[in-house]
């Protein structure tokens, strides 16, 4: 009797879904606590707490309904055989177009084009519900429909241009890859990940926001006198104007070797009471640098990149997986997606992992930042930035130790005020 994959995918879906449900129902009994966690008090005003709990309560409230909504077309998608008919019907169009069906990189790229489209079909109410209702009733909205829709066009030709080729190359890379397949994929999604981190921030990100040098004055003194005493090759420093879209606000760096550029949102510069706080702020993130977090993320990324195309190598000839999913011809794209199903549990699992690790590196680059003197500054900037943007101040553990990748704030504050002490 042949193993039922698709059953059990279907079944493990479902079972992740009541176990996520379950712990975001005890975040938002969380967010119904009335009051402020005990270390907040006097630190976070109470009109800012009432306006946090009731953007938080919003966003879960969406949320229940989006996680129901998804798993229930996620489910019936796959429980009535919905990809093998899309995949036929997608030939189809190929032959209508007057091309070769035969042809799996047409027959791939027709198929995937009609997945993109029913995507943005799918998400489309929920974004635009997000956006310019729950967003805009709590202030964060700052963008009009156009410079949705035109945002929305932009990303969907970026993946009309760029998703081909890409597209293509893993196909040829399957067909021929032989016994050396996972390591030539891997190669292969290894440059493409140098590539577009190197074309990201220069080319595609300059669509979407306007990037201006950060003027000259004390705020960019401080963080070039800050880089320069710890040997940051700081080559640029921008300013990012955010708040086109949203008042939310972040800080960011990029770059390779010797051309590290700096990114302020200016929404963060609005938000801070003094340029104490942005270098406070830039300090945390220096330390994620000096720590070479940013590089063991991503070896770590390439390792269990590596370790799942060893893992597709071993099933992507399994005519019963296939089969088990409704397909009699066994498509590499297909095979891909099977394989990223079947490892649901896995994915869970490691995502957790990352998370742990995520949480001790944000703790870490707290306390280097904290050893440089940014102690008082980096509270009061990281308190200001709970507060402008409305986070979650009451928190349940378990859910924060699945989901989060960054600490709650009263967490952060306690081990700042921990290592403070160290330090005097």
């Amino acid at each position: 009797m042949e193993f039922p994959f698709l059953e059990a995918v279907i079944g493990f879906m479902i079972l992740m879904y009541i176990f996520e449900t379950y712990l975001d129902t005890r975040q938002h009994s969380a967010l119904k606590l009335p009051t402020l966690p005990k270390t907040l008090e006097g630190v976070i005003s109470q009109e800012k707490f009432e306006k946090s709990r009731a953007y938080s309560l919003e966003k879960s409230h969406f949320h229940f309904v989006h996680e129901f909504v998804t798993i229930l077309m996620d489910s019936a998608i796959l429980f009535f055989r919905v990809l093998p008919w899309f995949w036929k019907k997608s030939g189809d169009f190929v032959v209508l177009a007057g091309l070769n069906a035969e042809n799996e990189i047409l027959h791939t790229l027709a198929f995937l084009a009609g997945v993109m489209i029913w995507s943005q079909i799918t998400d489309l109410p929920f974004s635009l519900y997000s956006t310019f209702v729950v967003e805009a009733r709590h202030g964060f909205n700052k963008q009009t429909i156009w410079l949705f829709f035109r945002d929305m066009l932009k990303g969907i030709c970026l993946m009309a241009i760029l998703g081909p080729p890409i597209v293509s190359a893993i196909i040829v890379i399957v067909q021929k890859g032989g016994a050396y397949l996972a390591i030539y994929l891997w190669g292969f999604m290894f440059v493409l990940s140098l590539v577009m981190m190197t074309i990201y921030p220069i080319l595609i990100a300059p669509l979407f926001n306007k990037f201006t040098p950060l003027p000259e004055g004390p705020l960019r003194e401080k963080i070039e006198k800050l880089a320069s005493s710890l040997k940051f090759p700081l080559k640029k420093l921008f300013v990012v104007d955010g708040s086109t879209r949203s008042s939310h606000s972040n800080a960011y760096m990029y770059g390779f070797f010797k051309n590290k550029r700096i990114v302020l949102y200016d929404t963060l510069i609005q938000q801070c009471k003094n340029d104490e706080e942005i270098v406070a702020v830039i300090a945390h993130e220096l330390g994620h640098w000096k720590l070479n977090h940013t590089m063991y993320s991503f070896i770590a990324v390439q390792i269990l990149t590596l370790l799942q195309f060893g893992g597709y190598t071993l099933v992507r000839n399994s005519s019963s997986l296939f089969q088990s999913f409704g397909f009699d011809t066994q498509p590499v794209i297909i095979g891909l997606i099977i394989f990223q199903h079947t490892i649901i549990p896995v994915q869970h699992l490691v995502s957790f992992a990352l998370n742990l690790v995520s949480r001790a590196f944000e703790f870490q680059a707290d306390a280097f930042a904290t050893e440089l003197g940014y102690a008082a500054s980096l509270r009061a900037g990281l308190v200001r930035l709970q507060e402008e943007n409305l986070s979650a101040m009451n928190t349940d553990p378990w859910y924060s130790a699945y989901h989060y990748s960054h600490p709650p704030l009263v967490e952060r504050l306690a081990a700042i005020d921990e290592e403070a002490k160290k330090t005097d």
